[in-house]
């Protein structure tokens, strides 16, 4: 298996544009700076006044990129026009050099959730969408059955920092993907909804988190949903990196490190069963084939961080991942040589 860069060109427009996003995040600060500790983490508030009422709006973990960022909003809020015709240079550079774009219903969408504040409260998109995202963050080129869509766009927060935040998205998901025509599929057992259809054509929408065991559905009360549980969901979303959705300008979303989806997929696969269950084994493998290969090429030393506390996590979790690379001898070489 090989793969293909993107120019330097596309990599450097990739990055500025994520910059770029970034920057435009911070301006929105219009109050001022707020910490909150929770266990040995600190999270960053925007509090300011709305008539009588004192509003705490959540911006984000408190990384030394963030704080500059934020002690730089009021020049940010000066640049904004200047900043919003880059953006919209650099992502038409971006569809010149080949990087992907998204059709008009998952940008909608995604601009939607955006807006929202479906991201910045802890959401994390996964999946194939996600995956395909990889081609800006590892600056290679997908081929279309590299990204060949399923239709599902799937989401995932923990719950407790959902429930820790102490903020909400601005439109819930379910009033945005009804306006998207999407509808509610209620769990058969429970009635209750963590997943949307569209009605006039095969997309489904699903909201996920990190179980410890059973499998249950449960709140997202910063996002203002219900989700499925899975379980070792917690370590694909564990410290997720923020990406530029090539739609319009670009929309700015939270994805998993490459290293973790790669091996995540590993385990996904032998989870799998069933005729339909093997197909998408398949994808998993494959994807977890050609992400491991630009990792151990480019970022060898976070692959092998990441294949060892996966590892780390106990014997059901080495059984997964090696029953799967019992049928990926490359892959399994690979691994082995960057460890």
């Amino acid at each position: 298996m090989t793969f293909i860069s993107h120019t330097r060109t596309a990599q450097a427009a990739y990055l500025d544009l994520l910059r770029l996003h970034l920057d435009e995040a911070a301006s929105d600060v219009v109050g001022t700076i707020e910490e909150r500790k929770r266990g040995e983490r600190v999270y960053l508030y925007d509090k300011f006044r709305i008539g009588t009422a004192i509003k705490s709006r959540y911006i984000g973990e408190a990384t030394p990129e963030l704080r500059a960022r934020i002690e730089r909003a009021l020049t940010l809020k000066a640049e904004a026009k200047d900043r919003r015709a880059a953006m919209l240079r650099l992502a038409r550079i971006l569809r010149v050099e080949g990087l992907m774009t998204v059709d008009r219903d998952t940008g909608s969408l995604l601009s939607a959730f955006a807006r929202a504040g479906v991201f910045r409260l802890g959401g994390t998109l996964i999946g194939t969408a996600a995956y395909g995202l990889y081609q800006g963050e590892l600056g290679v080129r997908f081929g279309l059955d590299d990204l060949a869509r399923t239709g599902d766009i799937d989401f995932a927060s923990f719950e407790r920092l959902s429930v820790a935040l102490g903020d909400r998205v601005e439109e819930t998901p379910n009033d945005i993907l009804k306006t998207l025509q999407f509808d509610p599929v209620p769990g058969v057992a429970d009635r209750q909804v963590w997943r949307w259809r569209q009605n006039r054509g095969e997309a489904l929408v699903e909201f996920l988190t990190p179980a410890f065991g059973d499998e249950t559905i449960k709140p997202l009360p910063a996002l203002g949903v219900s989700a499925q549980g899975l379980n070792y969901l917690n370590y694909l979303i564990a410290e997720p990196i923020h990406a530029v959705v090539l739609y319009r300008a670009g929309v700015l979303v939270q994805i998993p490190r490459p290293e973790r989806f790669a091996i995540h997929k590993l385990i996904v696969a032998d989870r799998r069963r069933g005729g339909h269950d093997q197909a998408k084994a398949r994808k998993d493998r494959a994807q977890a084939a050609f992400l491991i290969e630009v990792l151990a090429a480019d970022r060898p030393e976070e692959l092998a961080e990441a294949f060892a506390t996966a590892r780390d996590q106990g014997p059901r979790w080495r059984e997964r991942m090696d029953r799967t690379l019992e049928l990926m001898e490359e892959t399994a070489g690979t691994l082995v040589r960057i460890s």
